[in-house]
């Protein structure tokens, strides 16, 4: 008993409890990034997403559960796509274009706000004790994650937001044809994290981006001293 009691106060359970606590962050921003994708395709006239009742807040709606794994362990992952249907659009690949787009964009503005919350915050959540500094955590995470989200879904791999993005500037024939590649695309994904190819270009690309919004997190806690 003595030896079960040593072998288990022994284990490192942070790597567990740092997966754990990412799972609510990485749910606001898988669901944040769908309901904008869905949300912009219904403004450029195609409701498909609307009338699958994707257009909610309800994370389960838009829940992956191999994606959230993969973005609560190795901080990349994706949701369940809403579904799109480009011939609805006046104007296919562009309004595929602008739709795809709207989620990595859509991330950075979650991130932007969540950086506000954090510096704002700052002061008065430590004062709160452990609750408030779980809540700190919590909302560091949320934008990190979501500029995470941002980033990996503008690498050019269908069925990525970025392939959209650049195959848009494609002639319509090879548009069409690499389009077709999306179904191969997630085997292509999970092999690419899994192995860490882009994890150095990724991280590098994620931490500019961070620092360049972290001065909103600046900002806010120099306004909150003046106020705490």
């Amino acid at each position: 008993m003595n030896i079960w009691r040593t072998i288990w106060n022994g284990l490192d359970w942070s790597v567990l409890t740092n997966i754990l606590i990412s799972i609510i962050p990485a749910l606001i921003c898988i669901t944040f990034h769908e309901v904008s994708h869905g949300f912009v395709a219904y403004m450029l006239g195609d409701p498909t997403a609307k009338d699958a009742g994707r257009l909610t807040l309800n994370p389960l709606k838009h829940l992956d559960v191999f994606g959230l794994f993969m973005m609560a362990v190795f901080r990349f992952g994706w949701a369940k796509p809403v579904p799109v249907d480009m011939w609805r659009f006046k104007n296919p690949k562009r309004g595929m274009a602008i739709t795809a787009l709207a989620g990595p964009v859509s991330n950075i503005i979650l991130a932007a706000f969540m950086l506000l919350i954090l510096g704002f915050g700052f002061i008065p959540l430590n004062r709160a004790g452990t609750a408030g500094r779980v809540l700190l955590e919590l909302i560091e995470i949320t934008a990190s994650l979501s500029i995470r989200l941002a980033v990996f879904n503008l690498v050019p791999i269908p069925p990525l937001d970025g392939s959209k993005v650049l195959f848009a500037l494609l002639p319509d024939r090879s548009y069409y044809r690499l389009m077709h590649l999306e179904r191969y695309g997630m085997i292509i994904i999970v092999i690419v994290l899994v192995s860490g190819v882009l994890s150095l270009p990724l991280s590098k690309a994620v931490g500019f981006v961070y620092n360049k919004l972290f001065y909103i997190a600046q900002w806010s806690y120099e306004l909150a001293l003046k106020l705490f």
